[in-house]
C-alpha cells in the first residue's frame, strides 16, 4: 500500500520563504502595538508630574546689585520668601571677621557665607529661623538689633551684619541660598 499521508508543505505549516510562521509575525505585531499603547497611556501620566511654567520662571531669580550702595541693602523676592541682598562696608567686613567663630550659636566665617572676591555682597533669605518671620533692617530706617545686622521683631532674634545669630531664639543662621555672579552687577539666586 502507498503512503497517502500528505507531505508537509510551507502553505501547509504556515511558515513564509524565509522560515517566519505567520503566528510570529502576529506576536510581534501585538507585542508592538501593546508598547506603542502603554508609552501612549504613561506619557500624560509622567508628563503631568513636570514642574509647571510658572514653577520654574520662579527656580531662579536675577538680583541687580549695581545700585547698593555700602551699607544698604535691599529686598527682592525669591521662591516666594524675602531675600536680602547687603552691601558691606569696610568697617562691617572688618567687625564681621573680628567675631570669634567659637562664640557663635552656629559658627560660621563671612568668608564661609560669601562668595570669594564678592565679601562684601551678603546674600540671604529674609525669613527668621526661628519660626519664619520676616527680620526688619533691610530697609532704610529700619531697626537692625543689637548687632547692627537684622532683628526679628516676632520673638527677639539679633542678627549681626553677617546673617549670623547672635541673641534670642533663632537657632542658626539666616539661609544663604545658592547663587552665582553672571556679571559683576548681577547675581543670579537659584
Amino acid at each position: 500500500m502507498a503512503d497517502t499521508a500528505a507531505t508537509a508543505t510551507p502553505e501547509t505549516t504556515g511558515e513564509t520563504g524565509d522560515g517566519i510562521r505567520r503566528r510570529d509575525f502576529i506576536d510581534i505585531a501585538a507585542v508592538s502595538a501593546a508598547g506603542v499603547g502603554g508609552l501612549a497611556v504613561l506619557y500624560p501620566l509622567i508628563s503631568q508630574m513636570a514642574p509647571s511654567k510658572d514653577v520654574l520662571a520662579a527656580s531662579t531669580t536675577e538680583v541687580d546689585v549695581s545700585a547698593i550702595q555700602p551699607g544698604q541693602a535691599i529686598k527682592a523676592v525669591f521662591r516666594k520668601q524675602p531675600l536680602f541682598v547687603r552691601r558691606l562696608t569696610p568697617a562691617e567686613v572688618q567687625e564681621a571677621n573680628a567675631t570669634p567663630v567659637g562664640a557663635l550659636r552656629d559658627p560660621q566665617t563671612l568668608a564661609e557665607r560669601t562668595q570669594e572676591g564678592h565679601q562684601d555682597m551678603l546674600v540671604t533669605m529674609g525669613v527668621c529661623t526661628h519660626l519664619g518671620c520676616v527680620p526688619l533692617g533691610a530697609a532704610e530706617g529700619e531697626v537692625k538689633g543689637e548687632f547692627g545686622g537684622y532683628f526679628c521683631p516676632c520673638h527677639g532674634s539679633h542678627y549681626d551684619t553677617a546673617g549670623r545669630i547672635r541673641k534670642g531664639p533663632a537657632p542658626t543662621n539666616l539661609e544663604v541660598p545658592e547663587y552665582t555672579f553672571t556679571s559683576d552687577t548681577t547675581i543670579q539666586v537659584g
